[in-house]
């Protein structure tokens, strides 16, 4: 039995390195070219201001500290959101509300199930994490947290930085923003949360040897490009000498991103 349970861990781990391609979900690809609709997201908003820790190298977030009435509250706003059709929603409009979206339910998913050591925990038995779970209704649609990322966010904005802004709760992800992301302050904080995690251990980390990076960089691969292109795009961001990806080796940390 032992043995059993190990190989099923071992082929979960595999299947969670093979991570999803950008496939897009073309029904979501209609905006507003001339609405000037905008999405309140100041729930979201003091949430963030109540329980986000943001430390010089990690963010992390008081999941055990949350209180009935901002559980509540959280879920109310993801119920705001899923009232509304993003199809009337300009394309800037779109894009936060489709990260904040993101986030906010990522949030809810380890708070509904806390404590957790870890998002990997979530999802059942046969499952490497939630991500593939339908969480959200939008439109009649029954959408995940992958659907959300690989075949909306990835595919129609075509952007490597998305993977600085979606956060999945664990210390090797890119940190949750203590902003909530709006049509005008994307470019903002897309730029800012490339330079904070590129320039964080878990992000890239040059060592004697070899340069250790974070494994978002193998998993999503085809979205950097190159190595030589990808060396470009981390130096772009880098504070302190350019760095070469001649030797690199991979990590990750799945720790859930708790504050205690």
């Amino acid at each position: 039995m032992r043995f059993i349970v190990s190989l099923l861990f071992l082929l979960l781990s595999a299947s969670a390195i093979s991570a999803p391609k950008a496939n897009l979900w073309p029904y979501w690809q209609q905006y507003a070219t001339t609405n000037s609709q905008t999405v309140d997201h100041g729930r979201w908003q003091r949430l963030l201001d109540k329980y986000l820790v943001v430390q010089p190298s990690q963010t992390l977030f008081r999941y055990g500290r949350v209180t009935d009435s901002d559980k509540y509250e959280l879920d109310r706003y993801l119920r705001d959101l899923t009232k509304l059709d993003p199809h009337q929603l300009n394309r800037n409009e779109q894009f936060a509300y489709w990260v904040n979206l993101y986030n906010a339910q990522t949030v809810k998913l380890i708070l509904d199930n806390y404590p957790v050591s870890s998002i990997t925990k979530l999802g059942g038995f046969f499952s490497f994490g939630p991500w593939d779970q339908q969480v959200l209704t939008i439109n009649g649609k029954t959408l995940s947290l992958n659907d959300i990322e690989h075949r909306i966010l990835r595919p129609i904005w075509r952007d490597p930085r998305i993977h600085y802004v979606v956060n999945c709760a664990s210390l090797g992800c890119p940190d949750l923003q203590p902003e909530a992301f709006t049509a005008s302050n994307s470019e903002r904080l897309l730029e800012k949360s490339a330079a904070r995690f590129i320039n964080s251990r878990k992000g890239v980390n040059p060592q004697s040897g070899n340069t250790k990076i974070s494994s978002i960089y193998d998993w999503y691969g085809s979205d950097f490009g190159s190595q030589s292109q990808l060396q470009k795009h981390i130096n772009q961001y880098r504070q302190g000498p350019p760095i070469t990806l001649d030797k690199i080796r991979y990590d990750y940390n799945w720790s859930l991103n708790d504050a205690k």
